[in-house]
This record gives structure tokens, C-alpha cells and sequence, in this order.
């Protein structure tokens, strides 16, 4: 694969850019050498955990929407709980910083409106109001008549406050609580007026525009019906050059990898709008999500965003993303995709872009009741030790998670008997990878070699590790099939976790 060099919009945008040498350049990575997904961490050492959302770039920042599935949520599942939305910001598009959720979700309220029992809750948007002075976040639903709640804050982040529901123009008359309409983008024009660009299921997917009240709370009821003929979703609007664009799913496909990416254009938002045209048939392993319009110094970037779903997982705590801009033909076309490994963007602030996060690590379920994991580590002083291990859950796991410390021989194997073992709960364990600190139930320890064995007699599900093939490591990875009895070494793995000897126990 090769990777892809910001195209920003015209020549003398790039043209700009060549003269602006000073500026620095940060690489998004979507996938590794191999070509396998990569997972992105926050600056704490967790997975970001927003899928279906956007990205947006509000007064230099940009930000993360998503919902998150970390909690347990599982689409169709009436005992999973509903996790809530979640941002983070980033001044580079690499390092993410988690800024919590947008609102409190877990009252009885929210869990009533987007529970497992429900058709559950997705596809937070926000944009930002210059009249009124405020962001307001458009949500997807499905337990009343529009399809959508409403939201406003102060601040990208939230808190968010729910006011009135909004009145679309489609499906104004259908029963609440139903299929009526879903996936959907915000888009504000030039002038300042705002469109909602979204789904209506009682035509089998056909994707509509509609013009959006000045404070952009509501439907105003000038809309245009059927720029699709069905079988699509998904839509992410923008304009490039006088032309608008809508981007969406083709065809529609809940939580599916790899369908169809189309779009359609038209000289005004209400259309009348073209015809589609495919521009990729597989959204590069995942299904689109968004198209944001990201302004910066040297020009104007088209950003392409798709959900790697995790095989049509119910729980999706561990689909990756895909981001690239779009590329455009002179005649105002989108170029075929190419589904790069990795793209170069400017930074903000003139950062200097390195990846403190954990570049191109990936994820892997199998800790179980015949399946193990080790790694060795060296310890240079004498204390106690304290680390963090990157872990989730898949499966409702039966048992506990165990990691056992050992002191090990010159090939690396445990000797002697554990100096420790830390036990973790399964309900201590979320489905997102997150980092768990853990203090092992030992004395203080010397200088040396080491190894920590992560372990479950877990039955059902299995527990998870992220880790890295990098080709060099200063530690040991082994792998067992036989509940521990035999370990196989891989010497170019890593897997995700900290260590750090203290003074003191903690």
C-alpha cells in the first residue's frame, strides 16, 4: 500500500502548501505494513471508544464523536445496558484525548430510550450555532416519531441538554417507536443555514435533505425525498467548489464490513441531485460514516470516515476506522478510493507530531481455559512491582482474569514458584481495550528477570490483549494452547502493558 499525501483543494492550495515548508506533517496510520487494522488509544494507554459518529474541527481541535460500546451494549440483546456517547480531541489526529461522555446516559431514562430491549441509539453529530452561540448534538433514536433527539452545550464537549424534539417532515405521521427514519449527517452551508441529511426506512432506505430551523433544532419542512432509490444509509454531506455532495452507504448494512461507498451531487442543498455513482466497493473493509469538511491553512480536506466493524459483532468495543481525504477530478468528480495505509495532514499549533499512543498495535481474544499468554520483562532495581495491562472481554466470561509474576530462567521460562498473582474480576473488565492498573500480591522483589502469565479458567467468551509485531523487542511473547503446560515464542511480538517499581506497595 502506499501512502497517501494530503490532497487539499486546488492548485494553489497545494501550491501554498510546498511554499509553507515549516509546516509539519503528522501520519494517521489506518493500517500496518501487512495491511491489518490498527487501534487507536487514547493518550491514556485506552482504545477510543466512539463508533458511528464523526470527526469535527471546532476552533483549531479537532474532535471525536462516537458511541461507546465499553459498557457491554449489544444490539438486540434486551439485558445489555446502553453505554452512552463519548468524545475525545486531538490537535493532530493522532494523539486523542478522552473527554468523557456527552451527557449522564446511564439514568433510567436513557437506559429505557437506548437499551438492548430498544432498537438502541447511534450516530451522535454536532455542529456549532454562530446566531445562538451554542453546539448542538443531533442523535439517532428510536423510541418516538422523528427518529432523533436534540441537544445543546457550550462548550464540544458537553454537558449537552436535551431540548424539545425536533419535527421532521418524513414519516411525520407514523406510529412512535418505529422504523422510521435513522443514520443521518448535519451539514451548515456557507451562509449559515443547516441541513439534516438522514434515512427513511418506510421507503426501504432512500436518503433525504432537509432544511434545518435558524437555532438548527428542528425540521423547518422544506425538504427533498428520494435523492437514493432505496438500500442505502448513512449519508455525509459537504460542499466543494459550488457543488454539494452527499457520500452514503450503498447498499445499507447494519454493522456490516466492507459495503459499497456512492455519491450523488447537485448546485443546491434541496437538489434537484444526480444520479449515484460509486466511488468504492467495499469502504475499505468497513461501511461509511462520514465526510468532514476540515479547513486548515494550507487548504480545505474532505475527510472520508468508515466503521471497521468487527465481523457483525452485536458488541462492536473493538471496530477500528478508517479516515483518508477524498480526492477530487478537476470536473469536480471523486476519484475511485484506494484504500490507503496511511495519509499525511498538517498539524495544529505546529506540534511536532509524534505518536505518543501506541502506533499499529492490534487486538486478540483467546485467554481462556486452555489458552495462555506470557511475556518477560527486566527489572533493574529492587522494589514493588506495579503494572498496566491493555485488556477486554468478548462472551461473558465465567471466570476471572489471573496474571501470575514468575522469575524467570536464562531461556526465559518461570522458575520456582509465583511471586504473585493478581486477580481481576470479569465484571472489573470492560469490552473496549482499556488499560487495568494492577499491584501483584508479592513481597518486594530484586533486580532480575521476570515474566507476568495471563490466565482465565473461563469457559465461555475469552479475554483479551492488544499487542504489536514490531520485529525488535527487548521482551519475550509466548503463546500456549494446553492450559499452560507447553509455551511457544514469538520473538517479534509485544504485547500492550507498563511496569514501573515503586518504593512503596500500592
Amino acid at each position: 500500500m502506499l501512502m497517501l499525501a494530503l490532497n487539499l483543494m486546488g492548485q494553489s492550495a497545494l501550491s501554498q502548501s510546498k511554499q509553507k515548508a515549516t509546516i509539519p506533517l503528522n501520519t494517521v496510520t489506518n493500517f500496518d505494513k501487512d495491511g491489518k487494522q490498527v487501534t487507536r488509544f487514547s493518550t491514556v494507554g485506552d482504545a477510543i471508544d466512539a463508533h458511528d459518529g464523526e470527526i469535527a474541527l471546532f476552533n483549531g481541535v479537532y474532535y471525536l464523536y462516537g458511541t461507546s460500546y465499553d459498557c457491554g451494549f449489544e444490539w438486540g440483546n434486551k439485558r445489555a445496558p446502553f453505554c452512552g456517547f463519548k468524545s475525545y480531541s486531538s490537535t493532530d489526529m493522532v494523539n486523542w484525548t478522552d473527554q468523557g461522555f456527552l451527557f449522564d446516559a446511564q439514568t433510567p431514562l436513557w437506559q429505557t430510550r437506548c437499551n438492548g430491549n430498544t432498537y438502541g441509539c447511534f450516530r451522535p453529530h454536532v455542529i456549532y450555532n454562530q446566531k445562538t452561540e451554542l453546539y448542538v448534538l443531533w442523535i439517532n433514536v428510536y423510541d418516538n416519531v422523528s427518529g432523533y433527539r436534540v441537544f445543546t452545550a457550550k462548550s464540544p464537549t458537553g454537558p449537552f441538554k436535551e431540548v424539545a424534539e425536533p419535527k421532521l417532515a418524513v414519516n411525520a405521521d407514523a406510529p412512535a417507536a418505529g422504523l422510521n427514519n435513522g443514520d443521518h449527517d448535519t451539514f451548515v452551508d456557507d451562509d449559515g443555514t443547516a441541513y439534516l441529511a438522514y434515512t427513511d426506512w418506510r421507503t426501504k432506505g432512500t436518503i433525504v435533505v432537509e432544511k434545518l430551523s435558524a437555532d438548527y433544532l428542528t425540521g423547518t419542512g422544506e425538504v427533498v425525498k428520494g435523492i437514493t432509490r432505496g438500500d442505502t444509509e448513512a449519508p455525509g454531506m459537504f460542499k466543494r467548489n459550488g457543488i454539494y455532495y452527499i457520500v452514503y452507504s450503498d447498499p445499507n448494512c447494519g454493522y456490516c464490513s466492507g459495503t459499497g461507498a456512492s455519491y450523488s451531487t447537485a448546485t443546491s442543498p434541496l437538489g434537484p441531485w444526480s444520479a449515484g455513482k460509486k466511488i468504492s466497493d467495499n469502504s475499505c473493509g468497513g461501511q461509511p460514516s462520514f465526510v468532514s469538511t476540515i479547513k486548515l491553512g494550507p487548504g480545505t480536506v474532505f475527510l472520508f470516515g468508515s466503521d471497521l466493524w468487527n465481523n457483525a459483532a452485536k458488541n462492536e468495543a473493538l471496530a477500528n476506522y478508517y479516515w483518508a481525504p477524498l480526492n477530487f477530478n478537476n470536473d469536480g468528480s471523486i476519484i475511485q478510493m484506494t484504500c490507503e495505509q496511511a495519509f499525511k495532514i498538517p498539524t495544529l499549533y505546529n506540534q511536532n507530531g509524534n505518536d505518543t499512543t501506541g502506533a499499529n498495535y492490534k487486538t486478540t481474544c483467546d485467554i481462556s481455559k486452555s489458552i495462555q499468554r506470557r511475556q518477560t520483562f527486566k527489572v533493574q532495581e529492587a522494589g514493588y512491582l506495579t503494572f498496566k495491562i491493555v485488556t477486554f472481554k468478548t462472551g461473558y466470561p465465567n471466570a476471572h482474569l489471573q496474571l501470575t509474576i514468575y522469575k524467570t530462567n536464562g531461556l526465559g521460562q518461570p522458575s520456582g514458584k509465583a511471586l504473585g498473582t493478581q486477580t481481576i474480576a470479569a465484571n472489573g473488565v470492560g469490552w473496549s481495550p482499556k488499560k487495568l492498573k494492577t499491584n501483584s500480591e508479592m513481597k518486594r522483589i530484586k533486580p532480575g528477570n521476570y515474566c507476568v502469565v495471563i490466565s482465565s479458567a473461563t469457559t465461555t467468551g475469552c479475554y483479551g490483549l492488544a499487542y504489536r509485531d514490531s520485529g525488535k523487542t527487548n521482551e519475550t511473547e509466548s503463546y500456549s494452547s494446553d492450559g499452560g503446560k507447553t509455551f511457544t515464542t514469538d520473538p517479534k511480538r509485544a504485547l500492550k502493558f507498563e511496569w514501573v517499581i515503586t518504593n512503596s506497595f500500592n
